[in-house]
């Protein structure tokens, strides 16, 4: 059993990281704090409970991540009422791939990607039904594995991976179509997404 007395010198360090994961989860500034308010009131409360040596991390983001479904299912009927435009740095697809490699063995769909601007990604992500945008949220951008996701969500393992391929799928023909529609690509049998 953890002592409480050491919860803000461990936990705190997650604050802005779980600020920012509530900030792409509620869509919203003032969502966002609360989000991470509550997260950070049920973990010192649970804290107790936190068994020393397991991903602390890990535990806060499931508290976050179940604070905003459980609040996104009481306020459902209610409409958006922003969306992701705040968010900063959010290079999603630009490291989908591992862009370590040397640019002469990049896809030709990497090359694609870097035409898009972050706000085209924020779009096509945003759009994604919950979901979907969660895991992608929780793989893609805040690296968690897909045992940590699972975990979270309450989730078997091939139900994440069946959603962060079908989210990622969603999101690269909404990328596509933008791209068609800019001009950036011609539409061929070839290149449309399946």
């Amino acid at each position: 059993m953890a002592d409480r007395g050491v919860f803000a010198e461990q936990a705190m360090q997650y604050a802005p990281q779980l600020y920012a994961a509530a900030l792409r989860l509620a869509r919203n500034q003032a969502d966002a704090e609360d989000l991470v308010q509550e997260t950070f009131l049920k973990a010192y409360r649970g804290f107790g409970g936190f068994e020393e040596g397991s991903n602390l991390r890990a535990w806060l983001y499931r508290i976050l991540t179940n604070n905003y479904i459980n609040s996104y299912r009481s306020r459902q009927r209610r409409p958006d009422e922003s969306d992701l435009a705040d968010v900063e740095d959010l290079y999603l697809y630009r490291r989908l791939d591992q862009l370590e490699h040397a640019l002469s063995s990049r896809s030709a769909e990497d090359q694609l990607l870097d035409l898009f601007t972050d706000d085209e990604v924020k779009s096509a992500l945003e759009a994604l039904p919950d979901a979907f945008r969660i895991p992608v949220l929780l793989a893609d951008v805040e690296e968690f594995s897909y045992k940590e996701i699972a975990e979270m969500l309450d989730l078997p393992i091939g139900t994440v991976m069946s959603r962060l391929h079908r989210g990622r799928k969603a999101m690269h023909k909404q990328l596509y179509e933008f791209a068609v529609g800019q001009g950036l690509v011609q539409r061929t049998s070839e290149t449309q997404p399946q």
